[in-house]
């Protein structure tokens, strides 16, 4: 009996080491799809505690009155926000400053003793910023609504999003007894800390490298998409999942995961979103590469770049679909002024 007590230590040991991967109990479940399907979204409470604080929006001033002079004609060097009235633009000017910059003030993007000009690059950058906000909710809308996004979506009082991406650098093969890792097997957080490839958003959030390699039906179709490029797809995946802190089964159906007709509608919406999210990083980030200082660049000299997670924050829908736009209607399709 005495000698058995050292494999019994050994097998309890290695028992708390696997269940160490998983999380305690209760869990909360809820039926997203079909009934028999197995479509079911499962939601840690003490995990949603911490969203619920994370997501909670800020209250609304009172209204400013679009009646009066325009901002272009009231302040100097208004280049996007010219068409609000003078009240309207001071009144978000206020809100960005909470929004972004709240410990700063205006100072993080202006210099006070002259706030025309554009002598700092953060108001160089917010500007685009501006620009990228009215752009996602005039023309976004099948991905965001009518809840469209406003400053706070991603930032949440930080004057850099939480969750911004950077390319990361090639492998140094120069350590032949390494062997090439082919971009994975070395966990990181955009892939969830698994074996998938570890930078799966350069290729379909950045570039346009073609997403779906699963083939339409069982039957040979000409489909020579392997299990690596897959293992890519899986880590975007991942990546969104993670981002939403939902599973597969929010955007797919378990029976066919191929089949759209048979999707929940999320799964359209999700389809917008990658492309609004690689439409930005390429319209509005990457434009900026040389205006950002090196301290807030990426290890190979790229600009933080969005992904599911800069707005979602482990969130179905960012701030659980609060429709912030309809407070802040300034920040809704508009005119440029120049």
């Amino acid at each position: 009996m005495t000698s058995r007590i050292p494999t019994i230590a050994a097998l309890l040991a290695l028992s708390c080491a696997l269940l160490a991967g998983c999380e305690r109990p209760p869990m909360d479940s809820v039926q997203h799809g079909f009934r028999g399907t197995g479509m079911v979204q499962v939601y840690n409470p003490r995990h949603l505690d911490t969203q619920d604080a994370l997501n909670t929006v800020p209250p609304a001033p009172p209204p400013a009155s679009p009646d009066g002079p325009r901002a272009k004609a009231s302040y100097q060097n208004v280049q996007v926000l010219g068409d609000l009235s003078a009240g309207q633009f001071i009144g978000l000017m206020t809100q960005i400053t909470a929004w972004v910059s709240p410990k700063e003030g205006c100072a993080y993007c202006h210099n006070v003793q002259n706030f025309a000009e554009d002598s700092k690059y953060t108001k160089i950058v917010a500007r685009k910023m501006i620009e990228m906000t009215r752009h996602i909710n005039g023309n976004w809308k099948n991905h965001v609504a009518e809840t469209g996004v406003t400053c706070y979506t991603c930032h949440r009082g930080n004057p850099v999003p939480t969750n911004v991406w950077f390319t990361p650098l090639e492998q140094d093969k120069r350590a032949d007894f390494i062997g090439d890792l082919a971009g994975q097997n070395t966990p990181a957080p955009l892939a969830n800390m698994s074996s998938l490839p570890t930078d799966a958003l350069t290729p379909f959030l950045l570039e346009d490298k073609p997403i779906r390699v699963n083939g339409p039906t069982p039957l040979p179709s000409g489909n020579r998409h392997s299990i690596k490029q897959a293992e890519w797809t899986y880590s975007l995946m991942t990546h969104m999942s993670t981002s939403l802190g939902v599973n597969c089964t929010y955007c797919h159906n378990t029976r066919s995961f191929q089949s759209w007709e048979s999707s929940p509608p999320q799964r359209v919406t999700a389809y917008h979103g990658i492309r609004m999210a690689r439409d930005v990083n390429n319209e509005y980030m990457v434009p900026l590469t040389e205006v950002f200082p090196v301290e807030r660049k990426g290890p190979g000299g790229d600009v933080a770049k969005v992904s599911c997670a800069t707005c979602h924050q482990g969130a179905y829908k960012p701030l659980y679909g609060f429709p912030m736009l309809k407070d802040y209607p300034e920040l809704a399709s508009g005119p440029t002024s120049k």
